[in-house]
């Protein structure tokens, strides 16, 4: 009896409970962690078992690398721009959810259907959405006279190449990852907006104050640590995401167009072999 009596104690059961955590931690994250430190220092390949320490020569490689820059640069673009948007078209959307309307539940449930759906395939979803030739956006643009004619908006081609265009290539690239982003954020923003006073809102309307001043000067401060919460994952996230560009682009149009680090490092390190670099 006096082992189950051992474990009633919390000075013992706590760290007990908190073995599997530390293990997860040192094994999955940890120690991946400093082979990825010690292997940038040496010039270990996938095919080569020698391993010879080359001090700073792979970040000078890098650095001095213009494939490297142009990804960073892509990187900085996708990531900022995708955040910005989605903290305001979440906004919007919490907006909308926090009024009454019939079948609210079932927008919400559409809402969150793009998070919970493997990313893999609603990607492949788009790519055929934006495919070249096939692409029923670029037929609705056609029936509606904005594409395909002498005269058009959009020019006289009969197709927009999404994905082959640098410029198309990089917004489609965004609004996909917005579209994954987007539902995540709404409801972080929806449980923001349920956890403040209704009273306080009330009363800032019985006082006179509009709908931008109560959003600048009551709403967005109280939701200031949920934003900041919601900005942290998103950067994060979307900093060393590369699923959406991978299947879409795979880094091009050509010239590395919609390179991001986490996509040249996967054709580095995984496909050429290159762990060092």
């Amino acid at each position: 009896m006096r082992m189950p009596r051992l474990f009633e104690q919390e000075s013992v059961l706590a760290p007990l409970m908190l073995v599997p955590v530390a293990l997860d931690m040192v094994l999955l994250v940890g120690f991946p962690f400093l082979m990825a430190f010690v292997y940038s220092f040496s010039n270990v390949t996938v095919g080569n078992p020698e391993f010879h320490m080359t001090g700073f020569g792979n970040f000078s490689a890098v650095l001095r690398d213009p494939v490297f820059l142009k990804s960073l640069l892509n990187t900085c673009i996708f990531t900022f721009t995708s955040i910005g948007l989605v903290l305001v078209l979440s906004n919007m959307l919490t907006e909308l959810l926090m009024r009454e309307f019939r079948f609210k539940w079932l927008i919400r449930f559409l809402i969150m259907l793009p998070w919970t759906a493997p990313i893999a395939l609603g990607a492949i979803g788009y790519l055929w959405f934006l495919d070249s030739v096939f692409s029923p956006l670029d037929w609705l643009l056609r029936s509606w006279g904005l594409l395909g004619k002498p005269q058009a908006l959009l020019g006289p081609m009969s197709n927009m190449y999404w994905l082959g265009r640098p410029g198309l290539a990089m917004a489609s690239v965004i609004v996909v990852h917005i579209w994954r982003l987007l539902p995540l954020a709404t409801m972080i923003r929806i449980a923001g907006m349920n956890s403040i006073p209704r009273e306080v809102i009330e009363a800032a309307q019985v006082d006179g104050a509009g709908y931008y001043r109560r959003l600048f000067h009551i709403v967005l401060p109280l939701l200031l640590p949920v934003i900041s919460v919601t900005v942290l994952f998103s950067t994060l996230f979307t900093f060393t995401d590369m699923t959406v560009v991978w299947v879409l682009t795979k880094g091009g149009p050509p010239d590395n167009s919609t390179q991001v680090l986490a996509s040249l490092a996967f054709l580095k390190g995984i496909q050429g072999g290159d762990l060092a670099q």
